[in-house]
């Protein structure tokens, strides 16, 4: 199969295809029939099938594809068998110049320093082109400038631009629009072009130096202007921007450096000048400063354009105005005594008029204050005098304002604090620092101090600070405590005899005397309450309450509530035991018949060995004693008894078994006996013994001299034993 061309030109896009497809077996009979297949087969490309003509149905464009690849075939019409094998060929699209070069990142905004040198790299730009760069000059691209000049170039092959122009000042001219041109065809008539908009801005260097506008100013402050505030501002100009035009203020020289001072506001960049000093007409009328303003970030560089600093002179005029009144002390302490006479002058205070006037002036005190309304003031001489009677112990101090005004100007007031201290006299007596609870133990010893007290005065210590302390007069005496002054503001009170009883006595009051050192002498009274207490032997207080025997003994609570108990189930028992006889009486005698034994029991107690007078206890103590032989009294005896013998004149010389013996036979021999053991009983300690009796039942009716003392050093086995004793020999000390 052949390609048989239609025309001598090349295939170029855009124009139609035109192609002719021809078989060797086509006879031109119209039998053979053509096939075209591939890439746009169909669509772009259509085919005769009879002649084998190729055409293209639309134009064609390299930039959206470069080739087609297609397949052609002969086949027989009439069997539809292939003639020949199918053949392949390409289409190729040939490029012509349809586009022109664009700017994809425009327009652009660039940045450059003012003062930079003729030449400066501002900006590469790219334009791209999209024919086919290897056929011609399609894609051959070329720039140039169209506007911008004479202050910037562009390369015309690499699109770089520089500035063409040495020293641009930025305060001169700042913005900058720049046209920039890319053409195609190397730049040839009837190349393609496109272009693109470039926005260059100068930015700031610091080369000027600040200026200020004037080499002399003047400026007016009253004098009444206070210390700390703003007398007035001065700027020096700075063609520069940013931190370039930042600038400094100082005061170099001149003779009111001490009295003003300036500061840089940095927003405004001006020189705000302040009161350092107060300003007194009267005494200087004018000042004169000279301030200079100086750039604080400096550029080396332009170093040959400075100094970068400016001075001027600015001189001050103080105005003259009425002044409220001076007073001679900022402040004034003044002192009163207390108790004074109502009228009594506290102090003076002096206010003067500034001005040359030296008007009068007129004195009165604020009353904003209770502490205000304690005063008066002579309007005219400035006299302060009291207008109560102060007690120094109630309010030590107070704080008044007085002031003063001008007689011709009263608007004009100057105030001053005065303080007023309320000095002390001995108005006070001394007295106990507080309520003492004073305890005394039983054991206590002779000289044995249980409390040491101090006093308090509520004058200052000029007046009392040495107290004297004595037993009053009335007391002076007194046979159970003294009093000992330690002659250091305390006293201690200290026992004078050994052992104290609370069944005696629980509490005992002590007058004590207390007098201050003050001039003149006061003293006060106060008693002591010393209470009397059971306590340990390391000094320890057990208890300060009286307690019963029991509770004495040694018994403890519980101890004591299970007796109290036993003692409710007792009476609980005779109650019901009475209550039963009365319902039913029993004889005391049992019959005959009934000769078992029985025991008849009579719960009486008595009172311990303390109880001496319930009974004759002599009947114990010696048979002599005794009466004689009683019959019994629940029977009547038929015989009469034996008598006894006579033993009052024997008895002090008979022994004791002879006693019994005596007793036993007499028992033996009553007939009145019942025919049942009976048991009598004894008890004889024997007669006058020489060495004393041991028994603890005659120690209530005797007396002896003994000292029981030494019973408290035995232990804690004989503690309870010494309270005892130590208690009756308290008893009968008193």
């Amino acid at each position: 199969m052949t390609w048989n061309t239609m025309s001598d030109l090349p295939e170029v896009e855009y124009l139609e295809l035109q192609q002719e497809l021809h078989s060797n077996s086509d006879k031109g009979d119209g039998s053979v029939k053509y096939i075209l297949t591939g890439e746009g087969a169909g669509t772009i490309f259509i085919i005769d099938d009879t002649t084998g003509d190729i055409h293209s149905t639309k134009s064609l464009d390299r930039e959206q594809k470069t080739h087609y690849v297609l397949h052609a075939q002969a086949i027989d019409r009439r069997t539809n068998k292939p003639l020949e094998p199918e053949s392949e060929f390409i289409i190729k699209v040939q490029d012509i110049n349809d586009n022109a070069p664009k700017f994809t990142d425009g327009p652009y905004i660039v940045t450059v320093p003012e003062m930079s040198e003729m030449g400066t790299s501002v900006l590469q730009v790219t334009a791209t082109d999209a024919d086919d760069p290897t056929y011609g000059n399609s894609a051959r691209v070329v720039y140039s400038i169209l506007q911008g000049q004479p202050y910037f170039s562009v390369d015309p092959k690499t699109g770089v631009i520089r500035t063409a122009l040495h020293n641009m000042d930025r305060e001169a001219r700042e913005h900058y629009s720049v046209v920039i041109q890319a053409k195609d065809m190397a730049g040839q008539v009837g190349g393609l072009s496109g272009s693109t908009t470039v926005n260059i801005t100068l930015t700031d260097v610091n080369d000027n130096p600040p200026r200020f506008p004037q080499k002399h100013y003047q400026l007016y402050v009253p004098e009444s202007a206070q210390v700390g505030s703003a007398v007035g501002k001065i700027k020096a100009n700075d063609a520069d921007t940013g931190s370039n035009a930042d600038m400094k203020y100082t005061i170099i020289n001149g003779d009111g450096s001490g009295v003003f001072s300036i500061s840089t506001d940095k927003e405004t960049r001006e020189g705000i000048l302040s009161l350092k000093k107060p300003l007194n007409y009267e005494k200087k009328k004018s000042y004169t400063l000279n301030i200079e303003g100086a750039n604080t970030h400096l550029d080396f560089r332009f170093s040959h354009l400075g100094p970068f600093k400016d001075v001027t002179m600015l001189k001050i005029i103080v105005g003259d105005v009425d002044e409220p009144p001076l007073f001679t002390m900022p402040s004034y302490v003044m002192e009163v005594y207390e108790n004074a006479k109502i009228g009594t002058a506290v102090g003076t205070v002096l206010a003067l008029d500034p001005d040359t006037a030296n008007n009068l002036v007129r004195y009165f005190i604020d009353h904003n204050s209770e502490d205000d309304m304690y005063f008066t003031i002579d309007a005219s001489t400035g006299t302060i005098k009291t207008a109560k009677i102060f007690d120094r112990e109630e309010t030590p101090w107070y704080n008044i304002t007085v002031a003063a005004a001008e007689i011709d100007n009263p608007g004009l007031v100057t105030r001053v604090p005065v303080g007023v201290r309320i000095l002390d006299i001995n108005d006070n007596p001394p007295e106990l620092a507080r309520d003492y609870d004073v305890v005394v133990c039983e054991n206590a010893k002779p000289g044995q101090v249980i409390q040491t007290i101090t006093a308090t005065d509520k004058d200052n210590s000029a007046n009392g600070a040495r107290f004297y302390f004595s037993l009053d007069e009335g007391f002076s005496s007194n046979p159970n405590f003294t009093l000992r002054d330690n002659e250091d503001n305390t006293a201690s009170i200290l026992t004078k005899r050994r052992r104290y009883s609370r069944t005696t006595q629980d509490i005992y009051y002590l007058p004590v005397l207390i007098s201050d050192g003050g001039v003149p002498p006061l003293s006060s009274s106060s008693t002591l309450t010393i209470r009397v207490c059971a306590c340990e032997r390391d000094g320890r207080v057990r208890t300060c309450h009286a307690e019963a025997f029991l509770s004495s003994a040694g018994l403890s609570t519980g101890a004591l509530i299970a007796i109290l108990l036993c003692v409710v189930i007792l009476l609980a028992i005779v109650v019901l035991f009475v209550t039963l006889r009365r319902s039913k009486k029993e004889p005391l005698i049992i019959s005959e018949e009934d000769v078992r034994e029985n025991v008849v029991t009579y719960d009486d107690e008595g009172g311990g060995e303390e109880d001496t007078e319930a009974f004759d206890i002599t009947a114990l103590r010696n048979p002599s004693a005794a009466e004689e032989l009683k019959y019994r009294r629940d029977v009547h005896p038929e015989v009469k008894p034996v008598p006894r013998h006579p033993l009052s004149s024997s008895l002090d010389s008979i022994d004791v078994q002879e006693f019994i013996k005596q007793r036993l036979a007499e028992a033996d021999q009553d007939p009145s006996v019942p025919p049942y053991d009976s048991l009598q009983t004894y008890a004889y300690e024997g007669h006058r013994s020489e060495a004393g009796s041991i028994s603890s039942l005659d120690s209530a009716t005797t007396h002896s001299d003994q000292d029981y003392n030494y019973l408290g050093d035995w232990g804690p086995e004989f503690k309870k034993l010494a309270e005892l004793y130590g208690e009756i020999e308290s008893e009968r000390t008193t």
